[in-house]
């Protein structure tokens, strides 16, 4: 499920991990289970696991080190506009996706 920063949930888990939002440029994956938080390419790589043949196959880059992994997920998040374009406006959800939003 998904949650903004600024929902109540979202609020939640930047105040317990204390969390500067000003300096957060990243996706956030937080697992209640094991009460941890991952960010860059370790949230994107752990969310990829769990969505199947093939995408889940990318998660065995989670076997490199953390460091490298984020230099490559920056790089991409640095230069995704130019190479893919961006939208004039954002996408409204449709029932099914809206769903599984917390908040």
């Amino acid at each position: 499920m998904f949650a903004p920063l600024e929902s109540a949930i979202g609020q939640q888990i930047i105040d317990k991990f204390h969390i500067d939002t000003e300096e957060t440029d990243s996706i956030l994956l937080y697992n209640p289970l094991k009460d941890k938080l991952y960010y860059k390419s370790t949230a994107a790589l752990r969310i990829a696991k769990k969505l199947g043949f093939p995408i889940a196959i990318g998660a065995i880059f989670l076997v490199i080190p953390a460091f490298i992994r984020n230099l490559v997920y920056d790089y991409i998040a640095k230069n995704r506009y130019s190479w893919y374009g961006k939208k004039a406006s954002c996408m409204i959800p449709t029932p099914e996706l809206q769903s599984k939003f917390i908040d």
